[in-house]
């Protein structure tokens, strides 16, 4: 299934999620960010955003690296879907179109995949605190 993603940042990050043992065919949660010059057009971006049924938050960006003239406002769009090249590219040029007449454009996108998948390591996680807990009471 792997090798069924274009060759592009898309289709590699699908490989990935793949890889990780997330199951595509389900629903996932995807965050959109949406990058913006200044907090209103942020603002403006979320409320067009959440007319579509995006659930939407916006972020300043004070990361130390930014250059001058960089876009420090960041309206996070959020969909549940079934994730496919094709939607993903659809939703990208959707939430574009409607940023560029705000003054934003479309800036990545990124999951957490499947829940089950990360209820399971959290669960994997506590099982290893537990195992590091009772060793350090065997000492």
């Amino acid at each position: 299934m792997t090798n069924e993603f274009p060759d592009d940042a898309d289709g590699e990050a699908l490989r990935e999620l793949v890889g990780a043992g997330h199951n595509l065919s389900e629903p996932m949660e995807v965050d959109f960010q949406v990058a913006a010059s200044d907090e209103e057009s942020a603002t403006k971006i979320a409320e067009a955003a959440s007319k579509l049924g995006y659930r939407t938050a916006i972020y300043f960006d004070d990361e130390e690296d930014f250059d001058e003239g960089d876009d420090l406002w960041t309206t996070e769009c959020t969909k549940e879907m079934v994730v496919t090249h094709e939607d993903l590219l659809k939703t990208q040029t959707e939430l574009d179109e409607l940023a560029k007449p705000l003054g934003g454009y479309i800036d990545g996108w990124g999951t957490f995949g499947n829940m089950e998948i990360l209820d399971e390591l959290e669960e994997d996680d506590l099982d290893d605190d537990e195992l590091e807990d009772n060793e350090s009471e065997e000492e």
